[in-house]
């Protein structure tokens, strides 16, 4: 599951990439929301595209609270659902299934840029399983465009989660005990996903024909990333790590 991302582009590189103006809300005028591990279950802001508003981009909560939930604590409620993965990922092949979901399926898609994202291998150390990080970017460097829906609630929290489905041979080889894989837009579906005329065959045929796994490189790194305090947050992370134990050929 996608719960670790990189996000190092200024705001400005972000708009003028996707021609669009960012809309700040109560953020200050110089937040850029850079992370080179954005830990998803610290419930950061990130940048979204909103389905509503296609021009811009604005700052939201990453861990989806649903829209029927009124006085709720954030806090909270993450804690509540940790075991579910609070909120950071939806599986697709439930987005009209789930009343968590189907609300946003249809009116409230959403873009979320990254500059990559991390995903962990299980390898085996003396008899024991132990994970490996892999770093993802795409070979060209351009960003990911990552799928997702976000919702509304009653009392106007706005809060989104980042899409997933099962996992292309590349993934199940690396990520292979969760053998899924965050949704991935090509560059082509960027203006169709944030289409509102879209039925749900038409949203479920852009979820089928995501970015193939031929343009995307992947490589290990440093267990700091899964560190608590921080340490995983700077710039060197994304550097490649030998690991003897490590069986596949990255």
């Amino acid at each position: 599951m996608c719960y670790n991302t990189r996000i190092t582009r200024k705001a400005g590189e972000l708009e003028d990439y996707y021609e669009i103006e960012r809309l700040l809300g109560e953020l200050k005028e110089d937040h850029e929301l850079i992370y080179n591990s954005a830990n998803g279950f610290v419930h950061p802001n990130m940048w979204i595209i909103p389905q509503e508003k296609p021009k811009n981009m604005i700052p939201v909560m990453w861990g989806l609270i649903p829209h029927y939930k009124k006085d709720v604590d954030p806090k909270e409620y993450y804690k509540e659902t940790i075991r579910w993965g609070s909120g950071l990922n939806a599986k697709s092949e439930k987005l009209f299934e789930s009343n968590n979901y189907k609300n946003s399926a249809l009116k409230r898609r959403c873009i979320i840029p990254v500059d990559g994202f991390y995903e962990p291998h299980t390898a085996k150390k003396n008899g024991k399983d132990f994970k490996i990080p892999f770093y993802f970017e795409r070979k060209n460097k351009a960003p990911f465009h990552l799928a997702g829906i976000y919702a509304v609630t009653p009392d106007k929290l706005v809060t989104f989660t980042i899409l997933t489905k099962e996992a292309t041979p590349m993934f199940a080889e690396i990520h292979n005990r969760k053998n899924r894989r965050p949704v991935i837009l090509q560059d082509d579906d960027i203006g169709v996903w944030l289409d509102s005329t879209l039925n749900e065959s038409d949203v479920c045929n852009v979820i089928d024909d995501d970015l193939w796994d031929a343009d995307i490189d992947a490589w290990p790194i440093s267990k700091d990333l899964y560190k608590r305090g921080g340490e995983g947050d700077r710039p060197d992370i994304i550097e490649k790590v030998e690991y003897p134990e490590l069986e596949i050929a990255y």
